[in-house]
């Protein structure tokens, strides 16, 4: 069986997934085959496996890192919110339908044997498990319905704990110290060394503090990690992208921020084109004058097109579709282009609602959800990205509509997963720019309609670009932490 090594956190966003990444870059690296776990990822960012199965983009991240094939193994129990109180539960893969908070935490302790069957797979394949827990050990008021998400996960695979604290908020010290003291003697000793995050300045300056923190708990501080300027996908739900509102590049990008908006990942692409600028914005006001418009995927589709109508958003994008600006929607975004979105099972958000009407199709809702990996040829596309058509692109789908169109009174379902009339662009295809040439295409074709060229754009794909930024964690996380002392902990487990 795999020795594991449990990722922990003080509270959400301490930087966690990436630690967790870098540690699995490390051992790749050091010829180890090794797997991440989540066992309980809460995100809307997702993705689709070779066998057609969904799970977090972070534990996908993560397994990129690891130099191994994402698997729903990695992420068995994935929870996509659908508002503010309920989420869509799938379990190794599939959905099994939509559950309220206090339903979920009912009947979450039924779901173990799930998780252990997914952690006991991949520990037979593998040589070591990177654990990541959740949100913090120390929700004393969750504690009782943890099961397998923090220190019962570390439990169950008999894991040592790394802590992660997170210095650029303040208090780290605090945090570190007050999360380990809400915490059972048992629970205690699972922690086997502190890890302080983000940190900025002369890492002299904490002294004498990882020394008094020791003194107090006995758990040593195995390693300070700077502030990191890696362009990697993040949890989408305290994501620092969304305060991208500032056009820094020659090509502006304005992705439309929903309030249920999932798989924003689909645009980091794009952090790797010089002359740039991707932005979200969230009311009129901040939509200025975009290059292209782009709305994205959305796990409430017609909650936020509602919305998107009252924000006033709606009406101002059909006045830069009408002057020309390009639109572009993925997804759930490619569905509001359309004419009407009808969900008559109550699949998302029950009812019927009037699309932007900007492409010709209608959609309409099913219970069962379509996931699937996708590989093929764009499109012969007209107006300004033109440039596109034909070239080779990879992606997925993950959707619960089925669109169509109707002439001639006759409807019919849409035989491929593109649409596309003047300057508007829709598709159902998941990380469609990511593949060779797809994003520097697109940005050259958008300065050229502004009277700019773009020749030195990178054509690479973003995998390529991906392993670049593995590699900088990696070479960043040996510096800062005491890895002889990390193998240590892993070799002696508990």
């Amino acid at each position: 069986m795999a020795k594991a090594i449990m990722i922990q956190g003080t509270m959400s966003n301490v930087g966690k997934s990436l630690v967790a990444a870098g540690l699995c870059r490390i051992f790749h690296q050091d010829g180890y085959k090794c797997a991440p776990f989540k066992a309980q990822n809460m995100a809307l960012n997702s993705y689709v496996t070779d066998e057609g199965l969904e799970m977090g983009r972070a534990q996908v991240m993560q397994a990129e890192a690891a130099g191994v094939r994402p698997r729903a193994e990695m992420n068995p129990i994935l929870l996509k919110p659908t508002n503010d109180t309920g989420s869509q539960v799938i379990v190794n893969g599939r959905s099994i339908g939509n559950y309220n908070a206090r339903d979920y935490f009912s009947y979450k302790k039924e779901l173990i044997p799930n998780v252990m069957e997914a952690y006991r797979t991949l520990a037979e394949e593998y040589d070591v498990i990177v654990i990541e827990g959740a949100g913090s050990p120390a929700e004393i008021n969750l504690k009782d319905a943890d099961h397998f998400v923090n220190m019962d996960m570390a439990k169950l695979a008999e894991a040592p704990v790394l802590l992660v604290g997170d210095i650029d908020r303040g208090g780290v010290f605090a945090q570190l110290y007050g999360t380990t003291a809400l915490l059972t003697e048992e629970e205690q000793k699972r922690i086997r060394g502190y890890i302080i995050n983000k940190f900025r300045g002369d890492v002299t300056l904490l002294s004498p503090g990882p020394e008094m923190l020791e003194e107090k708990t006995g758990i040593p501080v195995v390693g300070t990690v700077p502030m990191m300027p890696l362009k990697l996908d993040d949890e989408d739900s305290l994501t620092d992208r969304f305060g991208n509102r500032q056009v820094t590049g020659t090509v502006d990008l304005a992705v439309v921020r929903l309030p249920r908006i999932s798989n924003f990942s689909d645009f980091s692409v794009f952090d790797m084109l010089p002359e740039t600028s991707v932005r979200y914005v969230g009311k009129p006001s901040e939509l200025g004058n975009p290059d292209l418009i782009i709305l994205p995927g959305s796990k409430d589709t017609i909650g936020d097109l509602t919305w998107l109508k009252q924000s006033g958003l709606a009406g101002l994008i059909l006045e830069k579709a009408a002057d020309g600006t390009p639109v572009f929607g993925i997804c759930g975004g490619f569905q509001m282009l359309g004419k009407s979105i009808s969900d008559p099972e109550g699949a998302e958000r029950k009812g019927t609602t009037e699309g932007l009407g900007l492409l010709p199709h209608d959609t309409v809702y099913e219970t069962e959800k379509h996931q699937t990996k996708i590989t093929g040829t764009l499109p012969v596309f007209e107006g300004e990205l033109s440039d596109l058509s034909g070239m080779d692109f990879t992606g997925y789908e993950i959707h619960m509509g089925v669109s169509s169109i109707t002439e001639n009174g006759i409807r019919r379902q849409l035989e491929q997963p593109f649409l596309q009339k003047n300057n508007i662009y829709g598709t159902y295809v998941h990380g469609i720019f990511d593949a060779a040439g797809i994003a520097a295409a697109t940005v050259r074709a958008l300065a050229a309609r502004k009277g700019f060229a773009i020749d030195d754009l990178p054509d690479g794909d973003y995998a390529a670009f991906k392993e670049t930024q593995y590699d900088l964690l990696a070479d960043t996380l040996r510096s800062s932490l005491d890895m002889d002392r990390i193998y240590q902990i892993l070799e002696e487990g508990l």
